[in-house]
């Protein structure tokens, strides 16, 4: 028998309470639906226990990193091919631009012969480890919308991102630890916010943590002022008891979210200071980063990555912001702009490659670099301006991946003699995804979460994606 009560509350429940309810058929659905789907365990095909995925946020020029074009140097600022440019459309290029060769040299490092650019000093030495896709293309040409495709699999806000997607498929390695964490540098978020490390549809649970350098890694984890850890625990249980019976009551996914959210908090207070505390490394590793405690930065970020995946965290995500070189003045072109911003990430990116091998980490750890697009290979000229750089392009960028199950000193894919599309082997943004969950040992065709109605995937719903095979050690 339904008490008046509870029939006053079944009317003011909220269209979403109900929906995750029991009460409607949908809500059976979605629960019968979710049990069918539920992640398993990885398989035998795992060769990542963890990725730090390292986001170059503005999008680094592949033709002056690792895309070496002497045909481009060669016809440098002459008028740019009409055949280029029938049918293309550009963020900011107008007019008849010219081509854009690379103010820098390239030349081939380590026994695979790894064409690089004189901008990386330090990684140059790592070239045998490094698997370069040079060809990369993606839907997207705008900032934002490419970099929630790049790491959500969609190209706006709600969709999960692959670190949300990897630990709730796989878990936590460590249970004081959130399994997502994030990182940011260069003076300000991603240009897509956020919901780059969001959860989406997954319960928020599995959401990126960012961490920050100081003495507060995270906002409001920390006791308040006059609290102990006594205290805290206390009022946690009471908390826990409330929202056990709201859980009882309602069925919301989210009230269990909560829950584990708070008992998450209270075990991270002492965990995460003792990560996040680089001074505890020896004075070698600070200098072989490039780190000084206090400063944060991207070298501590990659010190901290380290640190993070040794201690158990699936997925680190940094994002370094200032890699948008237009050339609309020497503080974004690709002569000044561009040399500085590799000095900031070459020593520190070559040492964690090398300190995660030397520790016997690489193997189990996949650590990727890139932007969120490629970029022209004719110079923008925005405005007149005399600084040379280049706009957006989708059509084709560069990539590159270490340890984890991928070939070494590997080179895939290539395009053709300007630089301006793909010739050869052929990578989509989704083929990528689809690689990255493999090689952690999920099935990227398989592996969903019921929303609106469909098995939503973080490759999408077509037959299209595949598992680039080629690069598989």
């Amino acid at each position: 028998m339904i008490t008046p009560w509870r029939q006053t509350e079944i009317l003011h429940q909220t269209r979403r309470q109900f929906m995750r309810s029991g009460l409607s058929l949908g809500g059976m659905y979605l629960a019968g639906n979710a049990a069918a789907s539920a992640p398993s365990a990885p398989g035998r095909s795992a060769r990542a226990k963890a990725v730090i995925y390292l986001h170059m946020s503005g999008s680094p020029p592949q033709q002056d990193l690792f895309d070496f074009k002497p045909e481009l140097k060669k016809h440098h600022l002459q008028p740019c091919p009409d055949s280029l440019l029938k049918g293309e459309r550009f963020a900011f290029i107008k007019g008849h631009p010219t081509l854009l060769g690379s103010p820098h040299e390239f030349a081939r490092h380590g026994q695979s012969g790894q064409w690089m650019s004189s901008l990386w000093p330090h990684l140059q030495k790592m070239a045998d480890k490094l698997t370069v896709i040079r060809s990369m293309k993606t839907k997207e040409f705008n900032h934002a919308p490419a970099e929630l495709f790049v790491h959500t699999g969609e190209n706006r806000p709600g969709y999960p991102a692959i670190g949300a997607w990897a630990t709730y498929g796989l878990g936590s390695l460590n249970s004081n630890l959130p399994g997502f964490m994030v990182l940011v540098s260069g003076g300000t978020d991603p240009t897509a916010g956020k919901s780059v490390w969001g959860s989406g549809f997954l319960p928020s649970v599995y959401q990126g943590v960012q961490c920050r350098s100081g003495p507060e890694p995270i906002f409001y984890v920390s006791d308040p002022a006059g609290m102990d850890r006594a205290l805290r625990r206390k009022g946690l249980d009471a908390l826990y008891r409330l929202n056990q019976a709201e859980l009882a009551r309602s069925g919301d996914p989210e009230t269990k979210t909560r829950i584990e959210q708070y008992e998450l908090a209270f075990r991270m207070q002492t965990s995460v200071p003792e990560v996040m505390d680089v001074s505890r490394e020896p004075a070698n590793t600070l200098r072989e980063y490039g780190v000084t405690p206090g400063q944060g930065g991207f070298a501590a970020n990659c010190l901290l990555a380290r640190r993070m995946v040794e201690q158990g965290v699936r997925y680190v995500q940094l994002f370094d912001w200032g890699w948008d070189t237009h050339g609309t003045g020497p503080g974004d072109d690709i002569v000044t702009a561009l040399p500085r911003k590799c000095k900031e990430v070459d020593q520190p990116i070559a040492a964690l490659l090398r300190d995660l091998d030397r520790r016997g980490m690489l193997d189990e750890t996949l650590v990727v670099w890139g932007g969120e697009f490629g970029r022209t290979s004719m110079n923008e000229a925005r405005g007149g301006s005399k600084s040379l750089g280049r706009d957006h392009h989708p059509h084709c960028f560069t990539v590159w991946m270490a340890g984890g199950g991928v070939k070494p000193g590997l080179a895939y894919g290539s395009t053709d003699e300007l630089g301006w599309r793909i010739a050869e082997n052929p990578v989509d943004v989704h083929d990528l995804q689809a690689t990255i969950l493999h090689l952690m040992g999920l099935d990227p065709f398989t592996f969903s979460h019921p929303y609106q109605g469909l098995n939503a995937r973080l490759i999408g719903p077509s037959e299209g994606p595949r598992i680039v095979k080629e690069i598989l050690a």
